[in-house]
């Protein structure tokens, strides 16, 4: 049987999916002991009960200075930061895209435009964001629309454009105006694409989100892991950045099964 037609069950996959995962897992602890026998006090590759402690500390104990549960109050500010950025990005990915996908007239305008923003480097223009819209949560949330918009836009007007134009002609036949066209044809076609738009954004939004942070911010994950690097608190680091993969990937499950429920056509046709 060639290896392209063999599919591994439910059970199989699962396994094999996990398989990497523990083979990392595996990896770190065995270097990990082996550090930390040579030193205990060893810094750069913490072992579990370190780590452990240090998210007690950081999420369940309150700080000395602020009294808050600093791990939460980090993830309560980033999570604002994030949503707000990615849904004004969405926002004006869905207007613009479709408005460029369905007329000619404003794709001839806004394209190139958009084409040109979608090759901006976004960390290179923070500075110029840090200086026009200052410190605070405006420049944060700029840098993540400016980030991931254009390339949104990008993908929602090619899906447009790539809707049958048989379905064009018809619903001019039947007498739509430009307006119906785009709220009773494109819209409802768009909407799960937008939404698989996001999900891949929210990579990008992320790292623009804790480059933010990182420079100018006072609470934020990104803030915090920062922070502590000046200490080597590998120990407060590595549980961050898991924390951040694991919100990562829940949002994106959610937002995936809210495109299942919401819009089952479009995932019966292999999307």
């Amino acid at each position: 049987m060639r290896m392209i037609n063999h599919h591994p069950g439910r059970v199989s996959a699962t396994l094999l999916g996990l398989l990497p995962f523990l083979l990392i897992m595996l990896i770190y602890s065995l270097a990990s002991q082996e550090r930390l026998a040579d030193n205990p006090n060893d810094k750069l590759l913490p072992g579990l009960e370190q780590m452990t402690a240090a998210v007690d500390r950081m999420a369940f104990q309150e700080d000395r200075r602020s009294g808050d549960y600093l791990m939460w109050q980090d993830t309560t500010a980033s999570l604002a930061r994030l949503g707000m950025g990615v849904g004004i990005a969405a926002s004006l990915a869905l207007v613009v895209g479709i408005l460029n996908g369905v007329l000619p007239l404003v794709r001839a305008n806004l394209a190139p435009l958009v084409s040109a923003l979608s090759m901006v480097p976004p960390l290179a223009i923070l500075p110029i964001l840090f200086i026009v819209f200052g410190l605070g949560e405006l420049s944060k949330v700029m840098l993540i629309v400016i980030g991931t918009a254009p390339i949104m836009m990008r993908d929602v007007a090619q899906r447009v454009r790539e809707l049958p134009g048989e379905q064009l002609i018809k619903i001019q036949t039947l007498g739509a105006n430009s307006w119906q066209v785009i709220t009773r044809m494109a819209l409802p076609q768009v909407l799960p694409r937008l939404i698989d738009a996001v999900r891949l954004s929210l990579g990008p939004a992320w790292l623009f989100l804790i480059a933010a942070e990182a420079i100018a911010s006072t609470e934020g994950l990104g803030y915090r892991i920062f922070l502590v690097r000046r200490y080597l608190a590998m120990d407060v680091i590595l549980p961050y950045v898991i924390w951040i993969t694991i919100l990562a990937i829940v949002i994106d499950q959610c937002l995936r099964l809210a495109n299942r429920r919401l819009f089952p056509w479009y995932n019966a046709g292999g999307h």
